[in-house]
């Protein structure tokens, strides 16, 4: 848990893609946040939460749906998103929220 905060906390952007190995959606956006990831590199950190796995940080997060996209920037929730999203949005919030 501390090393989420630890992610979360820091100044560049960082998504979270709260998932489960039973969704469906949720095996399509995989390859498109590695896609995203080798866009963007450096610039945000993008890492993946198993909401069966970790239970007591998706209720902190109010995850109720998956795949639930959360962009974290300085520890705060910056943007928020349920279901599959394309790399080239998912590529836009994050430059949005580099500056």
């Amino acid at each position: 848990m501390s090393e989420f905060t630890d992610l979360i906390s820091q100044d560049k952007p960082t998504l979270v893609d709260f998932f489960a190995t039973w969704c469906g959606p949720c095996r399509m956006q995989g390859p498109i946040l590695e896609q995203v990831k080798s866009r963007v590199g450096d610039a945000a950190n993008i890492i993946k939460v198993d909401i069966d796995k970790s239970q007591a940080l998706a209720a902190q997060y109010n995850v109720q749906s998956v795949p639930t996209l959360i962009m974290f920037k300085n520890g705060e929730a910056v943007w928020r998103a349920v279901g599959v999203h394309q790399a080239d949005q998912l590529e836009g919030k994050i430059k949005e929220h580099s500056k």
